[in-house]
């Protein structure tokens, strides 16, 4: 099963009734939440590796998980007065499901990258666009003309409002300055020397290295007799070396990988 396939499936055993009166999501907010998530994961992916290209819509899945997560946060005044029990089964499920389907991530030829991106991306425009409206408030605007209804009460609670400002901010602000790093051809792996292990991390087991022969794309080189200087246009890295046989393109397929890993 392909990652997108792992995350769709879990999405189905959250244990918790979600109705468009309740905080569940309406169609048209299902699109205003995938449209940029999509664009957020594939931002935060091309950011971090340039040189690759991946594709699928497990990251748009990632970002559907984040928005539930915090959805239930905002929300959970609501939840705590209908479903209690069932309120933080949902959550710690949820929990469950983003930090195995993340682990995934680490292994090879996983983008993690527009996984992580996504799911960010999920969380904060879960606070924007899935905040719901009080049950006291909801009670009072449907009440019959002249009949009391005590106190007025607000329509949406006071961190309710504060997370959304927040998550506001914060998508708009990095979404732009994102984007304009990408245009500006900015490799943030060149200045994280640890992030790549968010991505994939090397055991025993399996290589975080890129094929030889994708390997090759990625090389610049120049050759002055024995004396070849290779230049990884992946990381920025370059190297000279002293071959006997400048010809041998497994050899060259070797210290590239060497230079680019």
């Amino acid at each position: 099963m392909t990652a997108s396939g792992m995350v769709q499936a879990q999405l189905t055993y959250i244990p918790i009734s979600q109705t468009s009166e309740n905080g569940g999501v309406r169609n048209h907010e299902d699109w205003c939440i995938v449209c940029p998530i999509r664009s957020c994961g594939s931002l935060m992916s091309a950011l971090f590796m340039a040189s690759n290209i991946s594709v699928g819509a497990s990251g748009a899945l990632f970002g559907l998980l984040g928005s539930m997560l915090s959805e239930l946060i905002t929300n959970w005044t609501i939840y705590e007065n209908k479903v209690d029990f069932n309120y933080f089964a949902a959550l710690l499920t949820l929990v469950m499901i983003i930090v195995i389907n993340l682990a995934v991530g680490i292994l090879p030829h996983v983008d993690n990258f527009a996984h992580l991106g996504g799911f960010v991306s999920g969380f904060f425009l879960g606070f924007v666009l899935l905040m719901r409206p009080q049950f006291g408030y909801i009670n009072q605007k449907n009440s019959p003309l002249g009949f009391p209804m005590g106190v007025t009460k607000q329509k949406f609670k006071t961190y309710q409002i504060i997370l959304w400002v927040i998550a506001t901010v914060i998508l708009i602000s990095g979404f732009t300055v994102g984007l304009v790093l990408l245009l500006q051809g900015y490799n943030a792996s060149e200045h994280c020397s640890w992030c790549h292990y968010l991505s994939c991390v090397p055991t025993s087991k399996w290589s975080c290295n890129a094929p030889n022969n994708y390997c090759m794309l990625l090389l610049q080189s120049s050759q002055l007799g024995n004396q070849l200087n290779l230049t990884c246009q992946s990381t920025g890295k370059t190297a000279t070396y002293v071959l006997t046989d400048p010809s041998n393109s497994e050899a060259i397929k070797n210290l590239c990988v060497g230079l680019c890993g």
